[in-house]
């Protein structure tokens, strides 16, 4: 699986504090894996992020993701609920 990081997602995730940056990257092991794992609750959003996904890091902080091609995620955004939606 290949990822495309976008400005914003490098930009929040970098002032993530290192426990959470840890469990982003359990947590991405875990999707590519297995993408619909109860545990990361993915699933569609609506609104602004229409044709976007989010999966679970952390009981807070989410991912919004989108997927380009069957081997390719776009990673939009990453922080807590309040400050994505």
């Amino acid at each position: 699986m290949q990822y495309v990081v976008s400005k914003r997602f490098k930009k929040h995730f970098d002032k993530l504090n290192s426990s959470v940056k840890k469990q982003f990257i359990n947590r991405r092991k875990l999707f590519e894996a297995e993408p619909h794992h109860p545990i990361l609750h993915n699933h569609v959003l609506t609104g602004d992020y229409k044709n976007c996904r989010s999966i679970n890091v952390t009981g807070d902080v989410r991912v919004i993701f989108s997927y380009l091609d069957d081997e390719t995620i776009h990673l939009i955004d990453i922080g807590t609920h309040s400050q994505l939606y």
